[in-house]
């Protein structure tokens, strides 16, 4: 193997956890985030990149039974190979990278060939996924011992290392990760070498996500019911009486909006809310952002307008990236706020109005209803727009209403276009993938364009799919294109969104 000629590079074993995004640790999104490379594993939740720099080189190295996309030896290679050139590399393993993931393997590699490693421990799923399905791995009244051991061992070793009878006599906990394939011969050997088949037994799929499964029974049965549950890998599986307590402390699986395997196609860089709000609630969130926002096609020509913006009586913001691009744009011209001069600002609802605070700037104006119609009416109505001079930031394919209408009014309209929204390409967080193999129970829509371009993605909408609008305007889009909207929020915002959302599955229920 090559040694190492820069030592500028440093190559971070990093643990992702289970696959909860709120579990991952503060360290491990740093080195994501200053990664010049990112190698990620099978377990590792996708929406972990959206972390990582646009430039960053993405790697997928993920391993299932019987399916390496890259052989350990070449994945020891290939993370030596990049350390050395100089990089900054980060290696993202599902849970711990110590436990059972092969990290302690990989360091060995990275030393070996003088390379500079840092191990990040991340969560396991051992204790974390017992825990999201109301298992606690120890507790006073049942035990305070827990026993950890995997149920797939290197397949090359002529003989199993795990001693079963050791196993089944241990007090206390037993958790068993990556052996649900191997389930009726692991439940069989337990209870041959002494254990109770009567004792309790759990096991959770995909712990701490949005489509976590959990299953129970005893050691003798729960083979005869994975079966019949067709009930796969990935699981942990979790052994002993604190498995009784999860009719008690079952918190994850009883939120109003879990099971629901619902779709945001924001973009990729404003999904986050709406998804955090929904994954909150329980629900089952899947990104497919349809959209991206790009620069305006006339920058320069959008540069003068934010130069000239302190000579207009007002400024008219129509949606958050709007803001952004102008102040983005301001404070690159001006180093003082008050170059603003003495405009007065007027957004189109609260989360425009939000955005403008963020830098600092209260709104004078935010009509009753959030749309362009809405806006036109409260400046009309007690404001004198006569000769009045207004700034409108909008994107390039806005409707043209707010300008005709302020111009019928006898107002000097000038357009500021900011961005302008293009369709997304690529799949960053395998959303479109999982879409076409699981479904989907609901999709957002946030705006008439994400409309649109979801649907020139061409996927085929499964059977009882629901559509759920954020506004008026958003769902006059989807009529448009053939179809109702089944349900519309009545705040055109976010929370609104989230609210119709959860007042359609669960009536009552409080957002």
């Amino acid at each position: 193997m090559t040694q190492a000629t820069n030592q500028k590079g440093i190559c971070y074993l990093v643990g992702s956890g289970p696959g909860d995004l709120g579990l991952v640790t503060l360290r491990a999104k740093e080195c994501i985030e200053i990664a010049d490379v990112v190698l990620y594993d099978y377990l590792c939740n996708p929406e972990i990149l959206q972390w990582a720099r646009p430039e960053a080189e993405i790697i997928y190295v993920g391993k299932k039974a019987a399916d390496h996309t890259i052989p350990q030896e070449q994945l020891n290679e290939l993370l030596v190979e990049k350390t050395s050139a100089g990089k900054i590399v980060t290696r993202l393993k599902g849970g711990d990278p110590y436990l059972f993931g092969r990290g302690g393997e990989e360091g060995q590699e990275l030393r070996a060939a003088g390379v500079p490693f840092e191990i990040v421990p991340g969560i396991t799923s051992a204790i974390s996924g017992p825990a999201y399905a109301g298992i606690p791995v120890t507790h006073r009244d049942h035990c305070s011992q827990l026993t950890i051991f995997t149920g797939h061992e290197d397949p090359t070793k002529e003989e199993s290392s795990l001693d079963f009878a050791k196993i089944a006599k241990a007090d206390g906990t037993k958790v068993m990760l990556m052996g649900v394939g191997r389930l009726p011969i692991i439940t069989s050997q337990l209870i041959d070498a002494g254990a109770d088949a009567e004792t309790p037994i759990a096991l959770v799929r995909w712990a701490t996500r949005g489509n976590q499964q959990t299953i129970t029974g005893t050691l003798g049965t729960i083979a005869e019911i994975a079966e019949k549950a067709a009930f796969a890998a990935p699981a942990v599986a979790v052994i002993g009486g604190v498995v009784t307590l999860r009719d008690e402390l079952n918190w994850f699986e009883t939120r109003p909006l879990f099971g629901k395997r619902i779709v945001v196609t924001r973009t990729r860089k404003q999904a986050g809310v709406l998804s955090a709000r929904l994954r909150n609630l329980g629900a089952d969130v899947y990104e497919i952002p349809t959209i991206r926002i790009d620069p305006p096609d006339d920058l320069l020509g959008f540069g003068r307008l934010v130069q000239d913006s302190h000579t207009y009586d007002w400024i008219l913001f129509t949606s958050p990236n709007g803001v952004d691009a102008f102040f983005d744009l301001f404070f690159k011209i001006y180093k003082d706020a008050r170059s603003l001069g003495g405009a007065r600002i007027a957004a189109v609802g609260p989360g425009t109005a939000k955005k403008l605070a963020e830098y600092r700037f209260d709104t004078d104006l935010i009509p009753q209803t959030n749309t362009a119609e809405g806006l036109l009416e409260a400046l009309t109505k007690d404001h004198d727009v006569d000769n009045g001079t207004y700034l409108w930031v909008r994107p390039k394919d806005a409707r043209e209403i707010l300008s005709e209408g302020l111009a019928e009014k006898g107002a000097i309209v000038d357009q500021a276009i900011a961005y302008q929204t293009v369709p997304e390409t690529s799949d960053p967080t395998g959303g479109i993938a999982r879409f076409k193999s699981d479904g989907a129970d609901l999709i957002t829509f946030t705006s008439a364009s994400t409309v649109e371009h979801f649907l020139d993605l061409g996927l085929p909408l499964p059977e009882g799919l629901k559509l759920a609008s954020i506004g008026p305007i958003t769902s006059a889009a989807i009529r448009d294109e053939g179809f109702s909207p089944d349900l519309e929020a009545t705040e055109n915002n976010i929370p609104g969104l989230v609210d119709a959302i959860l007042a359609y599955y669960a009536p009552g229920a409080q957002g």
